[in-house]
């Protein structure tokens, strides 16, 4: 019997976070805009194709049927926001700290040939946010892999 095509995918990642309401609150003024089928326990937000979901820490880890202990400082995972240059790169690290965020790193030229600056949101979720040369974004924000 030949295996099933599978279409590898990503299309919900969800953020664990201590308060949802203040999560919410966060996410909304740096832009993005809650969809109806949140509640006050559950957001959701599209974020161009991917669905930005925001969930209780410790309902996540009840859901997962995983033990909840307190969350590591570093939890090994970035989200990327990718740009079509550094001034976009720049103001969007301006616009998250204005909105809450933590700035964590400074954007600067890397290693990789981009440029790119970390912010924390306020449960510490790591969000790159960078411009990459090698990897353009299309015209819906998309990035385009080469392959």
């Amino acid at each position: 019997m030949a295996a099933p095509q599978l279409k590898p995918r990503i299309n919900i990642v969800t953020l664990g976070v201590t308060n949802v309401a203040l999560a919410k609150a966060f996410y909304e003024r740096l832009g993005l805009v809650p969809s109806s089928m949140g509640n006050e326990h559950v957001g959701f937000y599209d974020a161009n194709g991917v669905v930005l979901g925001i969930y209780g820490h410790e309902a996540l880890a009840e859901d997962a049927k995983v033990k909840s202990d307190q969350a590591p400082v570093f939890r090994g995972v970035s989200l990327a926001w990718n740009n079509n240059s550094e001034a976009e790169v720049d103001a969007v690290l301006l616009h998250a700290v204005a909105c809450g965020a933590t700035l964590i790193k400074p954007a600067e030229k890397v290693f990789w040939g981009g440029y790119s600056g970390y912010f924390a949101d306020p449960d510490g979720h790591l969000w790159e946010v960078a411009y990459n040369p090698l990897a353009p974004l299309d015209d819906a924000g998309r990035i385009q892999l080469p392959t």
